[in-house]
């Protein structure tokens, strides 16, 4: 998994003609107990673009994906990815998206090579080509060794790399990233940055919700804020942190969720 970061000029926002990865209109999500996780959800993302989505526990980020990905039926409005409904046309939809979620959800009884098979087969791949792809994908992740091995006798990191190659085994353009760092320790939080950089700048377009503000500010083009279920600010790191008159986009963030006495530069003054 060697592979540099660089860092990349900020992308623009999505542009007229520009093709469009992810088009949500509207988007309003309420529960049978009237909670509303989300409440008239506007965003676009580019084909290309590295974006992030930044907001405290329970400010919508779980529900927006799980709407995009078929895990949760909106109340109302629209998610076109790729030009497909992701309601109407669901099975174009997914298959253009690869999800790594937060939680460690694969099958304890499989091997590492039978999950990457199954989710192959799931979408539609010819054998040959699975045996290839996991292939590559196994040696990408450094987990060729283990490949025979029962997913339960993995360690955490080892099942993070599992579900990064899960999620982008049947090469799908638009790769959704929930947390994929949590838990995980410093060699391997950076491998991951190393490998998404990677393979974001071969093309695939990437939705990334992380808690680690720094990883936001090494890995994004652009940025979103959501809470309470709405987008509340949009753009590059030094955009948002003007925004929010503030000088870095961790200041930003703690503008939002009204906890701006954490700051550092507070902290200094008090230890002064």
């Amino acid at each position: 998994m060697a592979f540099e970061p660089q860092h990349r000029p900020a992308a623009a926002a999505a542009v007229e003609g520009a093709t469009v990865a992810l088009e949500i209109t509207q988007l309003v999500k309420q529960y049978p107990t009237g909670t509303k996780a989300l409440q008239g959800v506007d965003l676009s993302i580019a084909d290309g673009q590295f974006f992030g989505l930044l907001g405290p526990n329970g400010a919508g980020k779980s529900t927006l994906i799980h709407c995009t990905t078929g895990l949760a039926s909106p109340t109302s409005g629209a998610i076109r990815v790729f030009g497909h409904d992701a309601v109407a046309n669901y099975t174009e939809a997914r298959k253009a998206v690869g999800l790594a979620p937060q939680d460690l959800n694969i099958d304890h009884f499989l091997t590492l090579e039978e999950t990457l098979d199954f989710h192959g087969g799931y979408f539609g791949m010819r054998k040959a080509d699975r045996k290839d792809r996991i292939a590559e994908l196994l040696d990408a992740f450094s987990l060729t060794s283990k490949k025979d091995d029962r997913t339960r006798t993995l360690s955490g990191g080892m099942k993070r790399r599992l579900i990064l190659a899960r999620a982008l085994m049947h090469r799908p353009r638009f790769l959704i990233l929930d947390e994929p760092t949590a838990g995980v320790d410093v060699e391997l939080r950076l491998e991951l940055w190393h490998y998404v950089q990677r393979i974001n700048a071969e093309g695939t377009t990437i939705l990334l919700t992380t808690h680690y503000l720094e990883e936001a500010e090494q890995l994004c083009d652009r940025i979103a804020f959501i809470n309470d279920g709405q987008i509340v600010a949009e753009g590059t790191s030094a955009e948002l942190a003007a925004t929010y008159n503030v000088d870095s986009l961790e200041d930003a963030y703690l503008e939002l969720v009204g906890r701006k006495e954490l700051s550092r530069g507070m902290v200094s003054e008090v230890g002064s």
